[in-house]
């Protein structure tokens, strides 16, 4: 039998991996940004688009879809090629998604910073730009699926199952997380309110984390780690258990999340359970990288490729046991809300995603370019340098965590809060500066290695398509050896996509299907309402701006919450908002019992300079917000969407909302002029006031209603 001849596409792998250091640069330096912005306010320079609450989202989204999701593409294709022995299926679809992917990226960014999001976080992309990661993922899947299918090697490795159970999963969260109601070309709102809304985004949050983050990961850490330390995977029988006991598992643990919050606590309960259990799989597939290099260990000391990914795996071990240990209520209590969650997720970001990418890059492109890596010894000073980075990012926010939940709370010998919230927050302002210190010296190893690597591509000659030769496996004599019973799912794709497809949607079924279908889930309260239309278009500027980012809607049944901030939260006061707004960080205090508090004129004064209200405050100046008018153009679309939504506004309210808006409006002029403030009614400071008042105000200290359960 003569082999046949082919070609490996190295091109697609190249642009992919291009874009991997573009995308990697920008998305770094943003944090680094937004870093000293926490220390130091003023570097949002008084501007919309350069405020914490609109560059977070630019950067989480930088760093997952455009950095990490570049990697993902460039290693995948790679991989594919050399383990299925056959080109990708389609140039021209390798084309249209390397492209489309990229335009995703630039479309996203610059509608995040022009204020259009949907508020959830890790999923803020507009409607329209969600359809057009709809299109590319799928594209993305003819392609893999018909690469598999033409392949001329029987086994399908390891690392294929897990893009498999990646494409899927993801496949599966997206659909889920973006059902919306669009009312204008770029706006709309979540198909799901309040408990329902969290449930769902942040089993989509969680899991974005699991299979954006990890499981594509993985794949190619089965491919590249063995191939870096020239000896084949450790364990076969651990990559079986590691790939369908994570991908079973990792979906349940969406809910941890949302420990001590409103969600029922039998979904709470279930989340914990479920995150405890992920230790076993996720540790197991770390020993099996780690036990895989350790017949090199010689090779480690010198090798930075393998430094990287000892460091990389470690840091996944480190993530994936401190995670499950988050999830316990008694921790989840004193770290929620604070830093601490932070630092837990850049040790694996910036460790395990991070370091993998850069080992990855180190290790191909000498190969695609036919040549040896330009400076061995810079790429070991990157490994350095990076891992002091992560380290001094990392230390100080564990620091200021446990700093501000004990400062939080502390109360004094006669039942009193110690400190102010502000206080717990200048506290750990230097913490704040070494982190962003930290993120410096991580950008700096990164900007190392896009000139080693520029270096490199200048010595070595691009193979663009690189010659190989393989027999079709219809071909190939059948093994006398007995198969192992899971070659009976291996070497079948089409079972494999439909098993992952059972194994990651079960979970998120039990899960979600209960909280929508049984009313007790979420109790409601005869108190209230729907918001005014004032108050609606407050709230979606509130959304605008990113507030969410750093103040939570979610009191808690803790005393020190109670006493701060009032009567804790309950399920039914929510089931007007699309979307929720819970938050997943303090850097300003919960906001849900906020309405009635202190008088228009604090709070006009307050987002115009923060700091003359709040000495010390880290928020940043929002003077537009007294400039720029009210879209009221907008309103009578928003009150339909909300009826079709089902809010219960009355039948042809849409036609006289605005009149409803400005007399609300004219009312908080009147009490502002009293206090010597002159505004319009029609400015957004006012929306903003109308919002912000509102909020809390249904539910009164101690009041019960025969259908909340407490």
């Amino acid at each position: 039998m003569q082999p046949e001849k082919f070609y490996y596409d190295n091109k697609i792998v190249k642009q992919f991996g291009i874009a991997t250091i573009v995308w990697g640069i920008v998305g770094m330096l943003v944090g680094v940004v937004i870093a000293f912005q926490l220390a130091y306010p003023a570097l949002s320079f008084g501007i919309p688009y350069t405020t914490f609450g609109r560059l977070r989202p630019l950067h989480t989204n930088a760093v997952i879809f455009a950095f990490v999701g570049n990697a993902v593409f460039a290693g995948s294709y790679y991989i594919f090629q050399r383990v299925l022995k056959t080109r990708m299926f389609s140039d021209t679809l390798s084309k249209i998604h390397l492209w489309g992917w990229q335009l995703i990226i630039v479309v996203g960014a610059i509608s995040l910073l022009l204020g259009y999001t949907t508020g959830k976080e890790y999923a803020e992309l507009e409607w329209p730009v969600d359809i057009m990661i709809t299109i590319v993922w799928v594209i993305f899947g003819i392609n893999m699926f018909g690469t598999i299918l033409k392949r001329r090697e029987r086994h399908l490795y390891v690392a294929i199952w897990f893009f498999i159970g990646t494409w899927v999963a993801v496949a599966m969260l997206h659909i889920v997380n973006s059902f919306e109601l669009p009312f204008s070309i770029f706006k709309s709102y979540s198909l799901y309110a309040g408990v329902q809304d969290a449930l769902v985004q942040w089993w989509y949050g969680h899991n974005a984390v699991a299979f954006f983050l990890t499981t594509p990961f993985l794949g190619l850490m089965y491919y590249f780690v063995p191939k870096a330390a020239e000896r084949p995977v450790y364990s076969y029988r651990w990559s079986i258990i590691h790939f369908w006991a994570l991908i079973f598992i990792y979906i349940w643990a969406g809910p941890h999340h949302l420990l001590y919050t409103a969600l029922p606590e039998w979904a709470q309960a279930l989340g914990t359970v479920f995150s405890v259990m992920l230790i076993l799989p996720s540790w197991g597939g770390m020993l099996n990288g780690l036990f895989t290099i350790r017949g090199a260990w010689d090779k480690v000391k010198e090798d930075p490729v393998l430094k990287m990914f000892v460091v990389a795996l470690t840091a996944y071990g480190m993530a994936t046991f401190e995670g499950p240990m988050l999830s316990l209520k008694s921790v989840n209590a004193v770290s929620h809300y604070t830093d601490w969650t932070i630092a837990h997720v850049h040790v694996g970001a910036l460790g395990f995603n991070g370091f993998m990418i850069f080992g990855m890059l180190y290790w191909l492109v000498p190969r695609m370019w036919n040549t040896t890596l330009f400076s061995r010894k810079m790429a070991n000073q990157h490994f350095i340098i990076g891992t002091i980075g992560i380290l001094v990012y990392a230390v100080p926010l564990y620091w200021a965590g446990f700093t501000q939940s004990l400062m939080w709370k502390k109360f004094t010998d006669s039942g009193q809060l110690q400190y102010q919230f502000i206080e717990t927050i200048t506290s750990i302002v230097p913490m704040y500066i070494l982190r962003a210190i930290g993120g410096t010296v991580y950008l700096v190893g990164a900007l190392m290695a896009v000139y080693n690597l520029a270096k490199t591509m200048k010595k070595g000659s691009f193979v663009a398509n690189e010659a190989a030769e393989a027999i079709p496996f219809k071909l190939q004599a059948m093994p006398a050896v007995k198969m192992h019973w899971h070659s009976v799912i291996e070497r079948k794709p089409v079972r494999m996509l439909i098993l992952s497809l059972v194994a990651v949607a079960i979970g998120g079924a039990i899960e979600l299907v209960p909280t929508f279908m049984i009313e007790s889930n979420v109790p409601s309260i005869a108190a209230v309402k729907p918001y005014t239309p004032l108050e609606l278009q407050g709230r979606d500027i509130y959304v605008r701006e990113g507030c969410y980012t750093c103040h939570s809607q979610m009191i808690r049944p803790f005393r020190d919450e109670e006493a701060r901030y009032g009567e804790y939260s309950k399920a039914g006061e929510f089931v007007y908002d699309h979307p929720f707004q819970w938050g997943s960080k303090r850097t300003g205090p919960d906001l849900h019992r906020e309405g009635g508090k202190y008088p228009d004129s604090w709070h006009f004064r307050h987002m115009r300079d923060p700091q003359e209200m709040s000495p010390g405050s880290l928020m940043p100046t929002y003077n537009w917000l007294i400039e720029n008018d009210i879209n009221i153009k907008s309103t009578p679309a928003k009150i339909r969407a909300m009826q079709t939504l089902g809010v219960p506004y009355p039948k042809g309210f849409d036609k006289i909302a605005n009149d409803d808006l400005h007399r609300q409006a004219d009312s908080i002029v009147a009490g502002l002029q009293k206090d010597k403030i002159k505004v319009s009614r029609d400015k957004e400071i006012i929306a903003i006031i109308a919002y912000l008042q509102r909020l809390g105000t249904d539910i009164k200290k101690n009041q019960t209603t025969s259908n909340e359960v407490h």
